[in-house]
Parts: C-alpha cells; sequence; structure tokens
C-alpha cells in the first residue's frame, strides 16, 4: 500500500474540515506547476510511489521537479507548460482544497476561464523579475469579471533578486493599483520562491523583512465564497420522482439541488416558467422528511397541489421571482475554435433548462490584459471576451451574475454536436470606464444600472 512523503515535522492530516476551491493562473515559465508541487509537497500531500515516480521522470539530477506533479500529459512535459486544467485534491489539519492548476499561454486563457469559474480564490503567481505583464493583467481582468472574491497576487522567484524588499514592493504597488480598478474586493500580496519553499508553507528567514502568512497559512483561514445575504430561494428541477409502488402511493416529489438559499416546509412557492402558485408540503432528504434545506443541499421538494412541473423549471419564493425573459444580456468568454458571430443558432443551458437561441448581436469585445473595449466586432473567436445579446425560443429567469455565480452563469451549446460554445455571466452589459486620467481602465456594469 503507498505511504505518504511526510517531512518530519509534518502534522497527522484531517478531512473534517471546509472546503476552499482555489485555481493558480500566471504567465508561462513563471513557476505555477513549481508551486502547485511545492504546495502539495511541503502539506504532506504527496504520496510516497508518486514522489518515486517524480524522481524518475526528473532524471535525478538536483532533485524531484516537483512540476511534474501536475503536468502530467505528456505534451506539457516534453513543451514545459501547463496545456490543460489539472485538479489536485488535497487536506491540511485546517481545511481541505480543490487547487486547479490553469494554463500560463495566452493561447489557453480559455481553459483559465473554465478553471477558475467556481473558485473561492485565485493565486496569480508573476516572476519578480518580468512583474505585471499583459497576462498578470488579462487573468486579474478575468478573476474580476468572475467576481471571485479573493485574489492572492504570488511574487515568486525571490531567490533570483536575492530576497530584496524594493523589488517585491514595486511588483505589489502596480498590481494592487490594478486590482483596485478592476473592483476586484480582497488583494493579498505574498512574496515567495517555489523552488526553494519559501513562504509556500511556512515561513522564511530571508524573508524576514515580510511579516505576512505564508501562502498556505493565507489559504487555510481565507473565508470561502458564499452568496450574498439574503439571497432569494431557487430550485431548478432535475427529474420528477414517482414511485409507482403501494410503499408511497400518489407520491410526486421534484429533486434537484437547491441553488441558492433556504425552503421550508410551509413556504409560498412560484414554479416558472408557468408562474403557477403552491405551497411546499414536504421536503426530503436522502428519503428523510426534513423541515428545511438550503443550498447547496440535495433534496426533493413536495408540492401541495397537482401541477405540471417538469425537468427544467424553477421554483422560487412567491414574492421573488426572478424576471422572465426572452432577451438575455451576458458577458461570454468563448471557448470554442469555431468562432462566434451574429445570427448563429446556438442552445443555452441555465441551470436544468436547455432552450434554443439566437445570438442577435455582439455589443463588444474585451481585450482584458490591455482593459480595452472593441465595439461591434464581427465575432468572437476562441479566448475572447466579449458582451452578446440571446434571443430565446422560450422564457428564461437567470438572476444577474453579481447576485448569484450559480443561477446567473449559462453555457452556450452547438445545437449540431453538443459541444460547448462559450460560458456567460448573466446581467447588464458593462462599460468600459475612463480613470482620473483618462485611461480605459475596466468594464463596469454597476456604473451603467444607475444611468
Amino acid at each position: 500500500m503507498p505511504t505518504t512523503a511526510l517531512p518530519p515535522d509534518a502534522a497527522p492530516r484531517s478531512t473534517d474540515t471546509a472546503l476552499l476551491r482555489f485555481a493558480l493562473a500566471g504567465s508561462v515559465d513563471d513557476g505555477k506547476s513549481t508551486l502547485a508541487g511545492r504546495l502539495l509537497y511541503d502539506s504532506a500531500n504527496v504520496l510516497a510511489d508518486q514522489l518515486a515516480a517524480i524522481d524518475r521522470a526528473s532524471g535525478g539530477a538536483g532533485g524531484p521537479d516537483l512540476a511534474l506533479l501536475t503536468d502530467g500529459l505528456r505534451a506539457e512535459r516534453e513543451q514545459g507548460i501547463t496545456i490543460d486544467v489539472a485538479h489536485r485534491y488535497f487536506a491540511t489539519p485546517r481545511r481541505r482544497f480543490v487547487m486547479a492548476d490553469t494554463p500560463g499561454h495566452a493561447q489557453y486563457t480559455r481553459n483559465t476561464v473554465t478553471g477558475a469559474s467556481t473558485a473561492d480564490l485565485m493565486v496569480i503567481l508573476v516572476d519578480v523579475r518580468n512583474g505585471v505583464v499583459e497576462q498578470t493583467r488579462r487573468h486579474a481582468a478575468v478573476a474580476a469579471l468572475l467576481r471571485i472574491p479573493h485574489v492572492v497576487l504570488a511574487v515568486n522567484k525571490m531567490d533570483l533578486v536575492g530576497y530584496r524588499e524594493d523589488e517585491f514592493r514595486a511588483v505589489s504597488q502596480e498590481f494592487t493599483g490594478i486590482a483596485r480598478r478592476l473592483g476586484i474586493p480582497e488583494t493579498t500580496v505574498i512574496p515567495l520562491s517555489a523552488l526553494h519553499g519559501d513562504q509556500v508553507v511556512t515561513p522564511s528567514e530571508r524573508l524576514s523583512w515580510y511579516d505576512g502568512p505564508s501562502l498556505l497559512d493565507h489559504l487555510e483561514t481565507v473565508p470561502p465564497a458564499r452568496e450574498p445575504a439574503g439571497a432569494p430561494a431557487r430550485f431548478p428541477v432535475q427529474c420528477v420522482i414517482r414511485p409507482r409502488t403501494a410503499q408511497y402511493p400518489g407520491y410526486r416529489g421534484y429533486a434537484g439541488r437547491i441553488a441558492a438559499g433556504t425552503f421550508r416546509v410551509g413556504d409560498r412557492v412560484t414554479v416558472l416558467p408557468a408562474r403557477s402558485a403552491t405551497t411546499v408540503s414536504g421536503i426530503d432528504a436522502l428519503g428523510v422528511p426534513v423541515e428545511r434545506a438550503s443550498a447547496p443541499q440535495s433534496v426533493t421538494l413536495l408540492l401541495a397541489d397537482s401541477l405540471d412541473v417538469a425537468r427544467g423549471d424553477l421554483i422560487v419564493p412567491a414574492g421573488q421571482e426572478p424576471p422572465l425573459t426572452r432577451t438575455v444580456e451576458a458577458t461570454v468568454c468563448h471557448l470554442h475554435e469555431h468562432p462566434l458571430r451574429r445570427g448563429d443558432r446556438v442552445l443555452v443551458k441555465h441551470t436544468t433548462r436547455t432552450v434554443r437561441a439566437l445570438i442577435a448581436d455582439i455589443p463588444a469585445r474585451l481585450a482584458p490584459g490591455l482593459l480595452d473595449e472593441e465595439p461591434a466586432p464581427d465575432r468572437l473567436d476562441a479566448g475572447d471576451i466579449g458582451r452578446v445579446v440571446l434571443r430565446t425560443a422560450e422564457p428564461l429567469a437567470p438572476d444577474a451574475y453579481r447576485d448569484s455565480r450559480r443561477t446567473g452563469s449559462l453555457l452556450l451549446i452547438d445545437p449540431t454536436d453538443g459541444s460547448t460554445l462559450a460560458a456567460c455571466m448573466a446581467g447588464p452589459g458593462p462599460v468600459c470606464r475612463a480613470d482620473a486620467a483618462g485611461t480605459r481602465t475596466a468594464w463596469d456594469d454597476d456604473e451603467k444600472e444607475g444611468q
């Protein structure tokens, strides 16, 4: 049986802890995969047989190449870059983690978007010698668009500049200014050396001028992302359960996962899109009746009235219904090699509902690295971020993405082969605004709403 390669002073691990999802992003050769490997190794999350395999693959020169712990594709090892998103699951005595090691090359920005789409936190890595580059700004813009609440700038390769504080401060000041203009709510900057392990898991004497947490300390203590307080309850119906047995005569339940908020027995609810009104008569969780259930529990709701409810319908509290619409404006990241053009016919998937739609307009395209907007482009190519207007054949009820990342997200699907075309964030189209110096800096949907 494989055993865990533990550092001499490693503490026993526990999995009875809260979960944090985070993504690693950065430019090519900034050291993301090495940082991911160092984080796993120094936190005692590498099995002995894994370490032996890495030793063999490293050729025995200068110790194990920790980047190989996440760069698992043969093409990645041959080219020395990350191509696909590598997910790793690990735990410490204080918390459980899902880490997404995303590609650094601009060609694979779409992979970064998919890897970060469910993240509570993004770690953006920079080489201290290069500072903030275009890809750094692009990743910061992606974090802002996806409304990731916590961003960490990991200033790597401090060993190559003699661990000098002034080099770190220059990079820190430039990035925090960009993050502030983008509206990122929380930014933490940490100096480190992934190659030597400085400030990754444990504090480093060579960075004695830095009095903040190590990267792992911060990851263990940062609060996970939560829906805004008081968010309306949302329950997309996944399937209808009718056992048709003598044990459950007349049983008709609606199973799914609560996307937001809380449902209680006795609540008055509305079923969309039919707008049928009824009452929650029961809630079953794993076959056991309960009085209340909250996101993200998977449950079965029982309704007091016999209604025509099917997969894709949305059950919401009465008086808190999102507006039904056949026109959806959204920010999209195009993921497919085939360009997205005005007039294209697509399928739109919102929670468990899928409807036919038309790309009615592409008002703008954003170059995230330059924080600039190109109005009325003729198409969106792979990796492009832009705005689209969708005309749907049937009504949808999306929340604004800023209010709910779960019920404000949509997918565009190719109706011919079922491939995913784009990831969408529903809501009013953001506009590019200027700062005091007249430089166009960010997309700001709040400003448009106030007009």
